[in-house]
C-alpha cells in the first residue's frame, strides 16, 4: 500500500525532481527514441519489483526523453491505474518462501475481454543501481549494489546515494495485451498469471545478462574445487603411487586453486571502468563496436564463451570494457601466469582474470584442479573469455587454434549434458582491429629473431611512455555466434547427448574442427580500416611507392569490391573517402608523402613497410578470391570460366585454409560473380569466349595487377614447397623437414628479391601449408612418418604453374635449383 500511496501524494513531484537532479544514468538501452511504441495505444510500464526509487527515476526519464509519462495514474475506459506497475514480491514466511501475490494486470485483461478493441502496451523496465556481481559476502553486496537478492528500504536508500552515476536502465520490447499467452481465453486470472510468468522470465534473463550468476566467495570456491570428486580421485591415485601423502597433495591442490582462481570484485570493476574510459580517450580517437546485439540475444539464457583474436595486450581490457559499458557482464578472462606480476596481477585478478600456466600436461594434479575450476565457471553460467590462438599474433594473421582450452570447455559441456542440467553454451567470435598497436616495435624485433621480453611492471612503465603517441581508432566486431549443441549435432549427430564417458573417442577429431570453425568466424568479422587498406595497396607495389592518385583509386576499388561482393559476412568498412584514409595513415606515421611536380607520391621506408605488413595480414583474407582471380590474368590475358575454374580449383582449398576463410559451396558460382564485378568496375572486358584484360585505360591494368599482387606471396610459398617435395620424391622427407626446407628457400628468395618481410618465411606458415596438403588428401604419411604422394599431386602442381608468368617462374626455379 505504501508503494502506491506515495505515488498519489504531492511528494511525488518533489521527489521526482530530486531524483532527476541527483542521478545520472550510465546506460539507457535501447535509446528511448528507438523504442517502437504505437502512439495510439496507452502505455503502462512494468517493473520487476515494487521500488519507490525506480518509479521516481522512471518518471523523470520518461518526461526528459518525451516518452509516455511513467508518473501519476492513467485512465483506460472505466479503469484508473498507476502508469507504472510492478510485479508483486513474494510473500515471505519464516520457514519458507511464499507464493507470488496476484499480478496487477487483471483489471486490464478483464476490461479487454469485455471490450475487444481495448488494447494497451506493457513496457518492461529493468533498473540496476550499480552492477556488483552477486557474492555471498562483502561490504558492497551488503549495502550498495544491486544483486540477485531483493533489497530492503535502507539498502536501497544507500544504493541510491552511492550509485548515482552507475545506474543502468534496460527497456524491454513493448508487449500488447492481445499478445499475452491465453489472451483470447475467458479465464482472466489464468491469463494474468501467464502474463506475470512471461514477464518474470524476461526480467530474469535481463538480470542474468547484466549481473551474471552469483559468484561464490573465492575461498569457498577454491575449497570446493580442491575437494571435488575429480581432484580427490587424482590425489588418491598419486598417493597410492608413493607420491607425497594425501594430506600434502590436498594442500598443494588448494595452493593451485589460489594460483588460478579469479576474485572479481565490484569496486575494482567500477575503478577499471573509469580508468579504462580515460585510457581509451587518451589512447584512441574512438572505439567502434558492431554486432553486440547478437550477444544480447543469447546472454540471458546461454553460457557465453568469448573467443577474440589476439593481437595486443589491450585486447582483454578492451573487450571487458566494451561489454561492461554496453550493459553486459564482463567475462572471466584466461590469462597467462606471466601476467600475474606484482601490482598488475592482483588488479587483473579482481577484474575477473584467472591465471593458467603455459603448459601443465605432465602435472596431473594441476590439470585436475584447473579442469574442476573451469567446469564450475561453465556449469554455473559465468561468461568466459580466452584466446584460442594461445598467444598474440606477431605476423598479424589469424593463428591456428590451440586445442587445450577448447577441449576442456567441450568436456565440461558434455559433463553437464550427461548430468542432465547443462545450460546452452555459445562461442562468441570477436575480431579486434587496430589502426596502430602499442606493440609495433616488439613484434618487428621478435619476427627478426629477437627474444620475447618477459612482462614486468618496469616494462609496463616503459609502455606508458608511449601513450602520448597517436593510435587512431579501434574496432570491436562481433561475429556469428557458434552454438555448441548445434555444432555437435552437425559433427557427430545427436548421440553426443547420451555420451557418458569423460573423453569420447571422437573428441580429438572434433576439437580441431571446432577451432577451424571459430577461426573462420573471427576472420569473417574483420574490420577494414584506413591503415590496413593503405597497406594492402602500397605493399603490392615493387618498391613500396605509388602515385597518390593511383593509390586513392586502388583504395576505392578495394572498398567497392567489399561492398559488392563481401569477402566475409560481417566485415566492416571505415567511414570517409580514400583521400581521408591516406591522410589518416600519414597522421599516424605509417607512410610518407613526397611532393612532386607531376603528382605527389606516397611511399613507405623499410621500417614502415615491415609494420604495414602486420596490418595487411589482418584483412588479407577478405580479398583472397579477388586477388587470386586477378593474378590469373597477369600472365594470360584472357580466360573462359571453365579454364579459370580448372586453373584455380586445385590450389583454392589450400589457400582458403591458410587464410582461414570458409570455402564456398560452389567455386564456379563465386568465380562467375567475381568476374562480373571486376567487369563492372572496369578491370576486365567481356569477350565472346570469356573475359580478358582491358588495354585501355592504363589505370585499369595497373589496378588489376596490384589486386593480383596480394596473393603472390602465398602462391610463391606454395610453389617453393611443392618444388622441394617433387624434387625429393615420395617417401624421402618428413613433414618437419619439408617445412624447414621450404622456409629456407623462402628466406633466400626474400633476400634476393629485396623483400624485407620476415613473415614471408615464417615457419608456422610452412607447417600449416604441409598440414593443409595432408588434410586435403594430396599428401599422406608412411609408417616411418615419411610423406607420400602420387601423380595426382604432380599433375596439379604442373597445372598450377601456369598461373605464373615465365619471368617469375624462372626466378623461383633458379632459387630452387641453387639451393
Amino acid at each position: 500500500m505504501a508503494f502506491r500511496h506515495l505515488l498519489t501524494t504531492p511528494l511525488r513531484a518533489l521527489m521526482t525532481r530530486l531524483i532527476a537532479a541527483w542521478v545520472r544514468p550510465r546506460l539507457i538501452e535501447p535509446a528511448p527514441e528507438a523504442l517502437v511504441l504505437e502512439p495510439s495505444l496507452p502505455v503502462f510500464y512494468v517493473l520487476p519489483r515494487p521500488a519507490i526509487s525506480d518509479v521516481l527515476l522512471l518518471a523523470s526519464l520518461t518526461r526528459h526523453h518525451g516518452l509516455p509519462l511513467a508518473g501519476g495514474r492513467r485512465r483506460i475506459g472505466q479503469l484508473t491505474l498507476p502508469a507504472c506497475l510492478a510485479l508483486p514480491a513474494p510473500r515471505r514466511r519464516l520457514w519458507k518462501r511464499g507464493a507470488h501475490p496476484e499480478a496487477p494486470f487483471l483489471p486490464l485483461i478483464e476490461q479487454r475481454l469485455a471490450e475487444a478493441g481495448r488494447e494497451v502496451q506493457l513496457v518492461p523496465v529493468s533498473i540496476f543501481w550499480g552492477r556488483a556481481p552477486g557474492k555471498r559476502f562483502g561490504f558492497w553486496r551488503m549495502v550498495a549494489a544491486d544483486s540477485w537478492q531483493l533489497t530492503g528500504r535502507l539498502r536501497r536508500l544507500l544504493s541510491v546515494l552511492v550509485n548515482r552515476r552507475s545506474v543502468e536502465v534496460h527497456f524491454g520490447a513493448p508487449l500488447r495485451l492481445g499478445d499475452l499467452p491465453g489472451a483470447a481465453d475467458a479465464d482472466a486470472r489464468m491469463t494474468n498469471r501467464k502474463a506475470a510468468r512471461l514477464l518474470r522470465v524476461h526480467f530474469r534473463r535481463v538480470r542474468s545478462r547484466v549481473l551474471g550468476p552469483d559468484l561464490s566467495h573465492r575461498r569457498t570456491l577454491i575449497e570446493g574445487v580442491a575437494r571435488s570428486p575429480e581432484v580427490r580421485e587424482v590425489i588418491a591415485t598419486m598417493a597410492a603411487e608413493g607420491r607425497p601423502s594425501a594430506e600434502r597433495l590436498q594442500h598443494r591442490a588448494l595452493r593451485y586453486g589460489r594460483e588460478i582462481a579469479s576474485n572479481m570484485t565490484y569496486p575494482v570493476l567500477r575503478f577499471m571502468d573509469g580508468l579504462l574510459r580515460r585510457l581509451w580517450n587518451r589512447l584512441y580517437d574512438g572505439v567502434d563496436v558492431r554486432g553486440l546485439e547478437r550477444v544480447k540475444a543469447l546472454a540471458g539464457d546461454h553460457t557465453l564463451v568469448y573467443v577474440p583474436c589476439h593481437r595486443s595486450h589491450v585486447d582483454y581490457l578492451l573487450l571487458s570494457y566494451v561489454l561492461y559499458h554496453d550493459g553486459l557482464m564482463p567475462p572471466h578472462v584466461a590469462a597467462g601466469r606471466n601476467l600475474n606480476m606484482p601490482l598488475i596481477g592482483p588488479l587483473l585478478r579482481r577484474g575477473g582474470a584467472f591465471f593458467l600456466r603455459r603448459t601443465f600436461r605432465d602435472n596431473r594434479l594441476y590439470t585436475a584442479v584447473f579442469n574442476a575450476y573451469l567446469h564450475r565457471l561453465i556449469s554455473r553460467g559465468h561468461p568466459l573469455e580466452y584466446f584460442i590462438e594461445g598467444g598474440r599474433s606477431r605476423s598479424g594473421r589469424m593463428l591456428p587454434a590451440r586445442p587445450g582450452m577448447l577441449a576442456m570447455t567441450l568436456r565440461s559441456f558434455l559433463r553437464s549434458a550427461a548430468a542432465g542440467h547443462h545450460q546452452p553454451l555459445a562461442f562468441i567470435p570477436v575480431h579486434i582491429g587496430y589502426e596502430r598497436i602499442i606493440e609495433n616495435a616488439s613484434y618487428q624485433r621478435e619476427l627478426r629473431g629477437g627474444k620475447k621480453r618477459k612482462e614486468s611492471p618496469l616494462a609496463l612503465l616503459r609502455m606508458l611512455g608511449r601513450l602520448r603517441q597517436p593510435f587512431g581508432r579501434v574496432s570491436v566486431n562481433v561475429g556469428e555466434p557458434l552454438l555448441m549443441a548445434d555444432f555437435l549435432d552437425g559433427e557427430v549427430g545427436g548421440g553426443w547427448r547420451e555420451a557418458r564417458e569423460a573423453r569420447p573417442v571422437w573428441l580429438d577429431e572434433v576439437v580441431p574442427r571446432l577451432g577451424e570453425a571459430l577461426c573462420r568466424r573471427i576472420n569473417a568479422a574483420a574490420a577494414l580500416n584506413p591503415i590496413n587498406l593503405v597497406a594492402l595497396a602500397l605493399l603490392a607495389t615493387p618498391h613500396h611507392a605509388i602515385e597518390a592518385r593511383l593509390l586513392e583509386r586502388q583504395l576505392d576499388l578495394l572498398a567497392e569490391l567489399q561492398r559488392r561482393l563481401p569477402g566475409a559476412a560481417h566485415a566492416s568498412l571505415p567511414p570517409g573517402t580514400p583521400a581521408e584514409w591516406v591522410d589518416q595513415a600519414l597522421a599516424l606515421g605509417m607512410v610518407q608523402r613526397r611532393a612532386h611536380p607531376l603528382g605527389d607520391i606516397v611511399l613507405a621506408d623499410a621500417s614502415q613497410a615491415a609494420l604495414l605488413g602486420w596490418y595487411r595480414n589482418n584483412v588479407l583474407h577478405l580479398f583472397a578470391l579477388a586477388g587470386l582471380t586477378a593474378f590469373a590474368f597477369r600472365h594470360q590475358p584472357a580466360h573462359d570460366l571453365d579454364t579459370l575454374e580448372g586453373l584455380l580449383a586445385p590450389g583454392w582449398p589450400i589457400l582458403a585454409r591458410e587464410l582461414m576463410v570458409a570455402p564456398p559451396a560452389s567455386l564456379r558460382e563465386v568465380l562467375s560473380a567475381m568476374l562480373g564485378v571486376l567487369t563492372e568496375l572496369g578491370l576486365l572486358a567481356r569477350s565472346e569466349t570469356g573475359w580478358q584484360r582491358r588495354e585501355e585505360p592504363l589505370d585499369a591494368g595497373e589496378c588489376l595487377d596490384l589486386l593480383g599482387q596480394l596473393m603472390q606471396p602465398s602462391l610463391e610459398r606454395g610453389y617453393l614447397l611443392l618444388a622441394v617435395l617433387l624434387d625429393a620424391g615420395p617417401g624421402r622427407l618428413t613433414a618437419e623437414a619439408l617445412a624447414d626446407q621450404g622456409r629456407q628457400l623462402a628466406e633466400r628468395l626474400a633476400l634476393l628479391s629485396g623483400r624485407d618481410a620476415p613473415e614471408f618465411f615464417d615457419t608456422r606458415l610452412f607447417v600449416s601449408l604441409v598440414e593443409s596438403l595432408e588434410q586435403e588428401g594430396w599428401l599422406w604419411r608412411s609408417a616411418e612418418e615419411q610423406l607420400l604422394f602420387n601423380d595426382r599431386l604432380c599433375d596439379a602442381a604442373s597445372h598450377s604453374r601456369r598461373l605464373f608468368d615465365p619471368l617469375l617462374r624462372h626466378r623461383l626455379q633458379l632459387v630452387t635449383r641453387q639451393a
